[in-house]
């Protein structure tokens, strides 16, 4: 590689939790990202040759976009360090007229990386826009989500974490060789799983980008169309602070585009690709920390708090949507009976439910040590690994909406005077599709099935989103426009048991989010 790579001891004596750090950034520079400075990346780009700079930010349709400046003088990188640069808002944002469109974007020194797949040795780092009079804007994603993050620690007392399921289909050509057993991919090894290698390398990038990887692995989906075969994928975070959460979720869905198109595949994050295979959704963890501490449990159960937090789920899960499931193919994928959610319930361990409590380490039981007897017994937090995972969102979501969107539901749980009565009332700890359960089934809300159900549903609720100023009404008015502008309110049951159609739905939107 060009960057220099600094003696990893060194680093370790400075700060051990920056000792084995993928960022080559980070690496070079023995800092947490928080504390990067203009100088730090200006020193940075001379004593590593790099020749570009790339400002990077999400537009109006939830992808990402790039800005490139070659570096040819100290003079001018210090220029655009501080000051950025102006773009075109109305090209990027439908909200902002052509008439005074001009936004500035500034760098956020603290997401640097070195781009792994430039040829010219390239920084890149994300912005934030600010509006003409130097004032964030008001309805830009990453404010957005900021804004939501900032009011919920107010209302609190507490910080928001999360982190994303990233699913995925690869599609490459098919190979007669160590057939894959259809839809029972999960965790599957190669030579049965295809493009394990692939979603290494992809996880390797995205480290370098500062993501935060928890694990990677073959998803259940698998299956065979036109000569091509269908395998996906999921990798999942670590829980950072969810403005975090969505920058590496935004790189990583940039990088695996971009390794995809090096390696002659092609990659997919849509909701629904055909009936009857498992869609990829993005199933979004949350927690909240106070003081270095995970709040979710007390004595070992669900603490009241983390109650709260989901009951402002259950009070705005319909429109939540809005934010999380932004094209028809998502409400192909929200249907009965398969593991995405139709109802408005929660659960332990239950993947037919919409938030579920995932299995926690709280048995108190040192499984380390039965497994390794040579192992002594440690008192190890294991508290810090409990969530509670939302799971009706899907790779159409806009990620910085999304994420507000659920900040601002898990907030809004704590103004909610019955709150823990109304996460009571829509606990279930049974299949809820079985038929014996029925008269529970009916008793829950529903979740919208369609793009201009959706709307609806956020019409109805803006208010909540627009309180403290987190959501703008220009924000939400473009996003109930958008759905609506679908007109699908009956598209599921006209095209359902069409082929054709759906296909060509589903092509329609291949290479949403």
């Amino acid at each position: 590689m060009f960057f220099t790579m600094n003696n990893q001891e060194q680093t370790a004596q400075l700060n051990p939790q920056l000792a084995m750090n993928a960022n080559p950034v980070v690496a070079f520079l023995k800092k947490d990202p928080k504390q990067f400075t203009k100088a730090d990346i200006i020193r940075f780009i001379q004593e590593n040759d790099i020749q570009m700079v790339n400002f990077m930010y999400p537009g109006g349709d939830g992808k990402l976009k790039t800005l490139n400046f070659v570096i040819t003088n100290l003079e001018y990188l210090d220029t655009i360090l501080t000051c950025g640069e102006r773009v075109d808002g109305s090209s990027l944002f439908s909200f902002i007229q052509a008439g005074s469109s001009d936004l500035y974007v500034l760098p956020r020194y603290c997401t640097a990386f070195v781009d792994p797949f430039a040829e010219i040795p390239t920084l890149c780092m994300l912005c934030s826009f600010f509006d003409k009079d130097g004032q964030p804007l008001a309805s830009s994603p990453e404010n957005t989500l900021r804004k939501a993050s900032r009011a919920f620690t107010e209302v609190t007392g507490m910080e928001f974490h999360a982190m994303g399921e990233l699913e995925y289909y690869v599609i490459s050509d098919d190979e007669e060789v160590f057939p894959a057993i259809d839809q029972h991919g999960y965790h599957e090894s190669a030579p049965y799983a295809k493009t394990n290698e692939f979603r290494q390398r992809c996880m390797h990038y995205i480290a370098q980008t500062g993501g935060q990887i928890k694990y990677g692995h073959s998803e259940v989906g698998n299956f065979k169309q036109d000569g091509l075969v269908y395998e996906q994928n999921e990798i999942e975070f670590l829980p950072v602070r969810v403005e975090d959460a969505a920058d590496q979720l935004m790189l990583a869905k940039w990088v695996i585009r971009n390794l995809a198109y090096e390696w002659g595949y092609d990659v997919t994050f849509a909701p629904k690709i055909t009936t009857g295979k498992a869609g990829s959704g993005l199933h979004i963890h949350m927690r909240m920390m106070k003081d270095g501490r995970n709040m979710m449990l007390h004595e070992g159960k669900l603490s009241d708090d983390a109650r709260r937090m989901i009951a402002g789920m259950m009070d705005l899960a319909q429109s939540i949507t809005a934010f999380g499931n932004k094209n028809p193919t998502s409400y192909f994928r929200l249907v009965p009976h398969q593991e995405a959610p139709t109802n408005v319930c929660w659960g332990d361990r239950n993947r037919s439910v919409l938030v579920r409590v995932p299995l926690g380490w709280t048995s108190g039981v040192n499984m380390n040590k039965e497994a390794n007897p040579l192992e002594a017994d440690v008192d190890f937090d294991t508290t810090i690994k409990q969530t509670v995972e939302m799971r009706s969102p899907d790779g159409s979501a806009d990620l910085y909406q999304l994420l507000a969107g659920l900040c601002v539901a898990c907030r809004h749980g704590f103004e909610m005077k019955d709150a823990l009565e109304v996460a009571e009332k829509d606990y279930v700890n049974v299949n809820i599709h079985d038929a014996a359960n029925a008269d529970k089934l009916a008793q829950l809300a529903q979740l919208p099935d369609s793009c201009v159900a959706s709307a609806d549903c956020l019409e109805r609720q803006r208010a909540v989103y627009e309180q403290y100023g987190v959501f703008s009404p220009e924000m939400i008015d473009g996003i109930i426009e958008q759905l609506r502008a679908f007109n699908d309110l009956t598209l599921r049951h006209d095209i359902e048991n069409d082929h054709d159609a759906i296909k060509q739905l589903v092509d329609t939107y291949f290479h949403c989010g």
